[in-house]
């Protein structure tokens, strides 16, 4: 197979529409949908065909790569996709979709023929627009010439994990790693809205850990969305991360773990979203923390 290949993009949200930019900028010919044809007509300027249904988006497509909310809508836009489907065709579900969903995902691959990749990816807007995405991938070793050069597109790592995409291993990992970045949001969110309640200038907080162990840089990232009041356009959305908060909820009841952190975060993401902050940066979870949203910074 050439290095040049027909990919399919279906989901052209904030991961996905920067997605397909770097497949256009490494020379790949990218066919993309999204349910909101608005949200992809951008990508025509950039040299993509703006397709009108999943199954016109996928005819004739070396790679698949899909990039949507959840794991259900996920399996409902293949369905729709399924009759221009090619037996062989490679599936890169890039979707956060949790372990219970990838399982229906992979017997749909299965079904219809198809080389299947679990292949979430770790990163928010800015290293997906710069196409510096961490891919996490499992699938069979003998496909990888196909996938190789639509990761090699969309990050700068790639991490497998195993070679049987319905294992979940991929999916596992994500999930593992998106509890640390949820867990830690809220974290910066409850620290300014302390500070406010206490009246600490949160600058003073940032002094004393400054340079130590205490320090990083993503709390600092998140901290000054929230303060400067750059919460929009969102890097990952609220909704999208409440979520992810409940995939790994489910993931831990499913293997005997209670997960309190984990919980907490969704119900906070879940109060923001009510507030109204759920197309806003995760960061604004913070408002999760007043019982009146009219909270002043």
């Amino acid at each position: 197979m050439t290095d040049k290949l027909t990919v399919s993009v279906l989901g052209t949200g904030i991961m996905g529409a920067a997605m397909a930019r770097n497949l256009l900028k490494a020379g790949h010919t990218v066919r993309a949908w999204n349910r909101t044809r608005a949200k992809a007509e951008p990508l025509a300027a950039d040299g993509a065909s703006v397709a009108g249904t999943p199954a016109e988006a996928v005819r004739g497509a070396d790679v698949v790569l899909t990039m949507l909310y959840d794991g259900p809508a996920t399996l409902d836009v293949m369905r729709e996709a399924a009759p221009a489907l090619n037996s062989g065709a490679v599936w890169v579900q890039s979707t956060t979709a949790g372990l219970d969903s990838l399982a229906d995902l992979a017997a749909f691959a299965r079904e219809h023929g198809l080389v299947f990749y679990d292949a979430p990816v770790l990163g928010t807007r800015q290293p997906a627009e710069a196409g510096q995405l961490t891919v996490l991938a499992a699938g069979p070793a003998e496909g990888r010439a196909a996938v190789t050069p639509v990761f090699d597109a969309v990050g700068a790592r790639t991490v497998w994990t195993g070679e049987d995409g319905a294992a979940g291993t991929a999916t596992r990992l994500k999930l593992v790693a998106n509890s640390w970045v949820l867990a830690v949001t809220n974290a910066a969110g409850e620290v300014l809205a302390l500070a406010k309640a206490l009246d600490v200038d949160p600058q003073g907080f940032f002094e004393v850990i400054d340079g130590g162990p205490l320090d990083m840089g993503y709390l600092r990232a998140k901290t000054g969305l929230v303060l400067g009041g750059e919460l929009s356009p969102a890097a990952f959305a609220v909704s999208t991360a409440a979520k992810d908060a409940r995939l790994i909820v489910a993931a831990g009841e499913r293997h005997g773990v209670r997960l309190d952190v984990a919980e907490a975060s969704a119900q906070r993401f879940e109060r923001a979203a009510a507030q109204g902050h759920g197309d806003e940066d995760m960061a604004a979870a913070y408002f999760a923390s007043f019982e009146d949203d009219g909270a002043e910074r």
